[in-house]
């Protein structure tokens, strides 16, 4: 029996080698791209190989039509002093903002069905301390949007027809004290299928996953085995499919505290990974077959574990380091010390997937 145990050990761990191994010789091409702006660039969002949209500082946004050899940049009137926190492209006339500011009317929802030529302003928030970190689509016109807890309720809202937008703050579980998200890449959201979604958290003594079934209608609260306090805990989470996801995040005020866990019971529970290769909190997850962060469309179905992260690290979140895994954070490979000061990821498909962060830069990877 013993002999019989070590034989199958044996050639489970050569399985395993050899499959990081090939990984390991397949690493991605990475291309630099000129975004036609200098301003910080802190979500993407692809719509497909050729049409991507991504956002930032000084009411910036920056699209591309034919997969990033040209970029168009632009600044949304009435937004020029506050930030983008999140994007989601839906096709090259259509795109949504979520924007934040110093002041409570400053936390806006923008949509464009005319390519960006013009912007209607479709949420402006009254909820005093209501923060909005992320929000993300199942359709083009389904979409939700969450918000750092209030009073103990977080005052998530929710649209059915893009374009009116009401809230579900009275479906949502009770908040942890303190409990909050962090809007480091718009990614503390990910939709998937018809009606789910999950929500990371930290900011209390617990980093948990708020999730539904139903479209927002319900939800449950999860723990994650995550480091969690006041200045951390879950920053991104995406799931390839109902079951299997990964959330990742960290200390924000720590340089060594990058985490990653994986469920495969649709968020249910959460075990550790291998600890990621990278400095700094993870500030963004995505898996490869995606399709931007909120999955309106399906990718194409290849390469299914493989999840690329970026990381930043104080002081000024103005460097760090990315790695990938091609199965979920058993093996981790860094990336090369270029792939710095990145702040989002997000992928049309294993091929055409997108980095931009730090002072407009955008590099476009592909496996």
């Amino acid at each position: 029996m013993l002999k019989r145990s070590l034989a199958v050990f044996l050639i489970a761990a050569s399985a395993t080698l050899g499959f990081a191994q090939n990984w390991k010789s397949h690493q991605p091409k990475l291309t630099p791209q000129k975004s036609g702006t200098t301003q910080l660039l802190i979500a993407v969002s692809p719509v497909d190989s050729r049409v991507v949209w991504a956002a930032g500082t000084g009411g910036t946004y920056v699209v591309t039509t034919d997969g990033g050899n040209t970029w168009k940049a632009g600044v949304v009137p009435g937004a020029e002093k506050l930030q983008f926190r999140d994007v989601q492209g839906v096709s090259d006339k259509v795109a949504y903002l979520m924007s934040i500011g110093n002041y409570t009317g400053n936390f806006r929802i923008y949509k464009t069905v005319d390519g960006g030529a013009t912007w209607t302003i479709e949420f402006k928030n009254e909820t005093k301390s209501a923060f909005y970190d992320c929000f993300a689509f199942w359709t083009p016109n389904r979409g939700i949007a969450h918000s750092d807890s209030v009073n103990g309720v977080f005052p998530d809202i929710r649209t059915t027809d893009g374009t009116s937008w009401q809230s579900i703050a009275n479906n949502m579980p009770p908040a942890l004290p303190g409990e909050a998200s962090f809007s480091a890449s718009g990614t503390c959201i990910t939709t998937q299928g018809r009606g789910n979604a999950w929500i990371a958290t930290g900011g209390a003594t617990i980093a948990r996953i708020l999730a539904t079934r139903d479209g927002g209608d319900t939800w449950n609260a999860y723990d994650t085995p995550l480091v969690s306090s006041a200045s951390a805990g879950g920053i991104s989470v995406a799931f390839r499919d109902p079951q299997n996801g990964v959330v990742g995040g960290g200390d924000l005020s720590s340089n060594k505290s990058a985490d990653m866990a994986t469920s495969h019971d649709g968020g249910q529970t959460w075990q550790l990974t291998k600890k990621p290769p990278v400095s700094g909190a993870i500030f963004c997850l995505s898996y490869i077959h995606g399709v931007g962060h909120g999955h309106i469309k399906e990718g194409d179905g290849r390469g299914d574990r493989t999840v690329v992260i970026t990381a930043e690290t104080e002081p000024n979140f103005t460097s760090g380091s990315g790695a990938w895994t091609p199965d979920e954070g058993h093996t981790w490979f860094k990336l090369p010390k270029e792939v710095s000061g990145y702040w989002a990821v997000a992928f049309a498909n294993p091929q055409a997937g997108w980095f931009v962060g730090n002072g407009g830069a955008i590099l476009k990877i592909s496996f």
